[in-house]
């Protein structure tokens, strides 16, 4: 039944969580002498949710979210000196490279051929068009799907596109927040490949249980069920 395999992208086929919080370390590092480390990262968190129905996901909306968070930690106070560095981290986040994880390319060889392979994903459009193609695993991809959100309404949307049922959809991330149990909800099968680091926005705190849910600690390991 199953005609289209989607993939998350960031932390599900290449490294993206580590490098932001690199980012967050050095930002920080610019910030400590008006709080504690945690009292700002709190911050920051605070005002990156607090934009995400303007800005959305993506890097250049982390880098706003950093400025914004400089102005009022600082009480407006902050030299330009320090919103220059602040954009100069934004920029090499932007410039990081592309580090597949484990397995990910062959498990596409894999497949391909076999079924539609979608990449489903969030974020800038530009950035994670630029990652997808540096990383060399464009060509695998019948489709790319730069979303806004993923909530079940965008899954609906992102099918009705595609042109296939709910039950005739796989989705595979590392998130189940977004990648797992919206699907769920509108009736599509979802495979969790955990990340060592998971952003405290993509967190939940209860165990997903559910018929068309799998778990596995490697990518590879999906390839029994698509033979």
């Amino acid at each position: 039944m199953i005609k289209v395999i989607a993939f998350d992208a960031d932390d599900t086929l290449f490294v993206n969580e580590p490098y932001f919080q690199e980012t967050e370390e050095k930002f920080c590092a610019l910030m400590g002498d008006y709080l504690s480390n945690q009292g700002l990262s709190q911050e920051l968190f605070r005002i990156e949710i607090q934009n995400l129905p303007l800005y959305g996901y993506g890097i250049k909306a982390y880098i706003l979210s950093m400025i914004e968070a400089a102005m009022k930690i600082s009480n407006k106070t902050i030299s330009v000196r320090i919103i220059e560095k602040i954009i100069e981290y934004g920029k090499e986040l932007l410039q990081k490279p592309i580090e597949l994880l484990e397995d990910v390319e062959p498990t596409l060889k894999a497949l391909h051929g076999k079924y539609k392979l979608v990449v489903a994903t969030k974020g800038d459009l530009l950035d994670q068009r630029r990652k997808l193609h540096n990383s060399g695993l464009g060509h695998y991809f019948h489709h790319i799907e730069v979303m806004s959100d993923k909530q079940e309404i965008d899954y609906r949307d992102l099918l009705k596109r595609l042109e296939i049922e709910p039950e005739e959809f796989y989705m595979i991330g590392n998130s189940l927040k977004s990648d797992v149990l919206p699907v769920l909800g509108i009736g599509g099968h979802a495979i969790h490949i955990p990340f060592h680091t998971t952003w405290a926005h993509e967190r939940i705190d209860h165990e997903v249980v559910h018929p068309n849910f799998r778990a596995f600690k490697n990518i590879s390991e999906i390839l029994p069920i698509f033979e």
